[in-house]
């Protein structure tokens, strides 16, 4: 399986969701990096993303989005062949 990478905070909402829906889509491991504890991570991120909102989701070197992002994705498909599905 690909890896996921997930910018989080301790008390996102959003970052709960999306961890929640991507372990039911078959994720066992999520490497999260708390931009909460880690400031220079989230400076990293925004750089990368353009974007300063939690959760920013990677699948492998796919920038997803956020969680809405994700639940979209998923609802055209693009989802499974990111996670190495069909």
């Amino acid at each position: 399986m690909t890896l996921v990478k997930m910018y989080t905070t301790a008390v996102c909402p959003y970052c709960v969701r999306a961890k929640q829906f991507l372990k039911a889509r078959g994720v066992e491991h999520i490497e999260e990096v708390r931009v909460d504890m880690l400031p220079a991570e989230r400076l990293k991120m925004m750089q990368i993303t353009g974007r300063r909102t939690v959760p920013q989701i990677f699948i492998g070197q796919t920038h997803v989005g956020g969680c809405e992002d994700l639940i979209a994705l998923d609802g055209r498909g693009g989802l499974a062949p990111l996670l190495g599905g069909t």
